[in-house]
């Protein structure tokens, strides 16, 4: 157990020295104020777009704009963060293949599985830090300007997209020890975000889909209702759950 507090110490260290963490603070802080900042600023853009648009025919009539808005921004948004934080993210193993940093480690007794471990539980924090904290914020301009009451199932409907990127953050450590370097890491994550996205195409096969979860902003206006997420929720956490006990004999075994 010291080995694995101390290993994952490091690793804190190591994203603290190297202004990830400060800039993956950033990043989801700037996308936070940004969700309720383009709700706002939404009425003064088509003020501004209105003469051109009625050169064009159109006609522009008053522009509304309340917390409904904001949050359909933020789950606009929030997959932007994703991406940012899978490509900052994606060499966490890979760059300790190429420096040799990991072989010195497990010279020093650190058992292999203990890296996954370590790895995971960082990213895992990293990812609900930066995503509770940019729902904070937009939660706390949208009280202060409108009201969030007329949004409905929100708690349900934000955890549901926090899950579906925990996912993501699972098949990130699943192929960063199934390759050598980043760029197997992203194309491995992308390519079965892009399969299970894909599926949610399939009526009858889209409510069992972890990228199901991806769509939860129909919660807010209760055009769904939360049984239609109730299959792919236990879903997604067992693929979560299998995606790191998956990883340690993969680590395991592969050749440094």
């Amino acid at each position: 157990m010291k080995s694995l507090i101390a290993f994952t110490k490091k690793e804190w260290m190591e994203q603290l020295r190297s202004g990830r963490l400060l800039l993956l603070l950033i990043i989801f802080t700037l996308f936070g104020i940004m969700n309720p900042a383009i709700a706002k600023l939404t009425p003064w853009i088509f003020e501004l777009m209105a003469d051109s648009l009625e050169e064009s025919g159109m006609v522009v009539t008053t522009v509304t704009v309340d917390a409904m808005t904001s949050w359909t921004q933020f789950f606009k948004n929030i997959p932007m963060a994703l991406i940012v934080f899978v490509l900052m993210e994606s060499s966490i193993f890979t760059r300790e293949y190429q420096s040799g940093t990991l072989v010195l480690a497990l010279t020093k007794g650190l058992e292999r599985y203990k890296v996954v471990l370590a790895k995971s539980f960082v990213l895992i924090v990293l990812w609900s830090a930066g995503y509770w904290l940019c729902f904070g914020i937009t939660y706390g301009y949208n009280s202060y300007f409108w009201d969030n009451g007329i949004v409905q199932n929100l708690l349900f409907s934000v955890t549901c997209w926090w899950l579906f990127g925990l996912f993501v953050v699972m098949l990130m450590v699943l192929f960063s020890v199934m390759t050598d370097a980043n760029t197997g890491v992203l194309l491995g994550t992308g390519g079965v975000t892009l399969a299970v996205y894909l599926i949610t195409l399939l009526p009858k096969a889209a409510p069992f889909s972890p990228a199901k979860l991806m769509g939860s902003v129909a919660l807010l206006t209760g055009a769904e209702e939360k049984g239609d997420y109730y299959k792919a929720l236990p879903i997604t956490v067992v693929l979560c759950v299998v995606g790191v006990m998956a990883s340690i004999p993969i680590q395991n075994n592969r050749r440094l």
